[in-house]
């Protein structure tokens, strides 16, 4: 893998990793930022302690060589998933996100996001000798 590429990688594995930790951490510290995307029909402590869970998990598959490829999948899978929860916000008279134009940006951020995801998926398949985070498989 050449050098631009691998650098490259190593930022995207870092990001998602960290945007994962992070917003784990923030479900859990600041629950209420999140209520405003959660249908009312849903438990909202539930589900944002859940969300802290699969996100905590997906940001620490990312991290190690072995599990980069079904972290990378996961993290994909969870975006996909919340594509009805930010169309069903982008539909709502006044978006939970502050205003239907960030509405419509947040959605196409994911799309950067899944592709972000899927170059680190794609590079995850480096030779049994070869990390882009300096451990060994």
């Amino acid at each position: 893998m050449n050098k631009v590429i691998k650098s490259l990688n190593i930022l995207a594995i870092i990001f998602i990793a960290f945007m994962m930790i992070y917003g784990a951490y923030n479900h859990v510290a600041n629950p209420d930022f999140y209520n405003g995307f959660i249908p009312d029909f849903f438990p909202k402590l539930i589900v944002n302690y859940f969300s802290a869970v699969v996100e905590l998990i997906i940001g620490f598959l990312i991290i190690f060589p072995k599990w980069r490829k079904m972290g990378s999948l996961s993290f994909i899978g969870l975006m996909i998933a919340f594509f009805p929860i930010h169309i069903w916000d982008l539909l709502k008279e006044v978006p939970a996100i502050g205003s239907k134009d960030a509405a419509i940006i947040r959605l196409v951020v994911q799309f950067i996001f899944i592709g972000i995801a899927y170059f680190v998926f794609k590079k995850s398949d480096l030779t049994k000798d070869e990390s882009c985070m300096g451990e060994s498989r």
